[in-house]
């Protein structure tokens, strides 16, 4: 598989995709719509394999034409749109993605990292960290005091809600609707068997929220008459978006045109010694006490945490790494990452979930632990 890219990984067969007429609609009447001051707030929800990731990339390059920029809330941990799997994230983006079939890897401006591909395992934590991501963007892009005035700050924020909305699902879609009171809401009809209810159907009777509710079809099928659904596998893409991910541990202008060279350079990658006196290990989702340790036997995917960065009292992730080995008789931890170093020195935590390596990347595991970096 080619590997060579610009900066912004691109993950996906170069396809550009066909979007129906209704959609185009759609998104044109949300941006445009006069009556929606502040800019609008919009979450696109549906069931999987639906298209809403589609349409919110499209309503994503909609909106920059008109804002400039645009904030997009992330909450699909199995299908992140701009950072790898297991992040929540809240990413500012200004540039027009041009083909809308290739996802793009971003530094987010905040970031969680939940560990694991769905909420299932706790949906308490990912509705938490829903919240204070949306409370950073309200605070920071949504509005902004100066001295006793409230002014507004002209950047709407989209919203890719999970695609799952059955049971406990429908449940959490519910509450982050409730909770982040957006101005439109937009849902992407698929499957009648699990198709939402219709109208405002997360609000109590009698409810009054000032809100537009915007239905359009499903399409599931690109330029190509393909469809989307069988192209995209998830565990395939999950897998891309890691090795995407890992990519930027070298330079954009580095030959690496298929994986296999890129496992073998990420092989021979000098890791970073962490003294594991510096950093606390916690395993994520866990109900018995943690001990603070990793089992080794497997190469790890570790989300890295500096407390000293703070999303609404949370510290937040910045980035992803790999631990690749431990010597337990220095205490050292060896961890592969493509976190600048200055940023590396202030990770004080690493958290330890169900985010699992790529096997296509296995050979990371078994070369042996040399040329190793400090982060002193």
């Amino acid at each position: 598989m080619a590997m060579d890219s610009p900066p912004e990984e691109m993950i996906a067969d170069e396809t550009q995709v066909c979007l129906p007429e209704q959609w185009l609609e759609a998104a044109d009447a949300i941006a445009y719509d006069s009556t929606t001051s502040p800019p609008p707030i919009c979450v696109v929800c549906g069931s999987l394999n639906s298209g809403k990731t589609n349409f919110s990339r499209h309503l994503l390059n909609v909106f920059i034409s008109r804002y400039r920029r645009v904030c997009y809330l992330d909450t699909d941990v199995d299908q992140a749109e701009f950072t790898p799997p297991g992040c929540l994230s809240l990413t500012v983006i200004d540039k027009v993605t041009p083909d809308l079939a290739i996802p793009c890897l971003r530094t987010p401006e905040r970031s969680f990292f939940f560990g694991d591909i769905t909420p299932r395992r706790d949906p308490k934590i990912y509705l938490t960290y829903i919240h204070a991501l949306y409370d950073y963007y309200y605070k920071n892009y949504q509005q902004s005091m100066m001295g006793e005035s409230l002014f507004k700050v002209g950047v709407p924020l989209v919203v890719n809600a999970p695609g799952w909305v059955e049971d406990t699902g429908y449940d959490i879609l519910v509450n982050m609707l409730k909770y982040i009171a957006p101005s439109h809401v937009v849902k992407v009809r698929a499957d009648q068997s699990k198709n939402l209810p219709p109208g405002d159907f997360w609000l109590e009777e009698g409810a009054a929220q000032d809100v537009t509710v915007v239905e359009i079809d499903s399409d599931c099928q690109d330029s190509l008459k393909k469809t989307v659904c069988a192209q995209n596998n998830a565990h395939l893409l999950r897998d891309l978006r890691l090795v995407a991910y890992f990519r930027k541990c070298f330079p954009t202008n580095m030959s690496l045109k298929t994986i296999e060279e890129l496992d073998h350079r990420l092989a021979a990658h000098p890791p970073y010694e962490i003294p594991m006196s510096t950093v606390t290990i916690n395993q994520l989702h866990c109900q018995a006490p943690c001990n603070k340790t990793i089992d080794m036997s497997d190469i790890t995917i570790v989300g890295l945490v500096a407390s000293s960065t703070t999303c609404e009292r949370m510290p937040c992730c910045v980035g992803l790494g790999i631990v690749r080995g431990v010597d337990t008789s220095r205490k050292i931890l060896y961890l592969i990452t493509p976190i600048p170093k200055h940023i590396l020195k202030n990770v004080d935590i690493l958290l330890h979930g169900f985010i699992k390596t790529p096997a296509c990347l296995l050979q990371v595991q078994r070369h042996m632990t040399s040329n190793t970096r400090s982060t002193d």
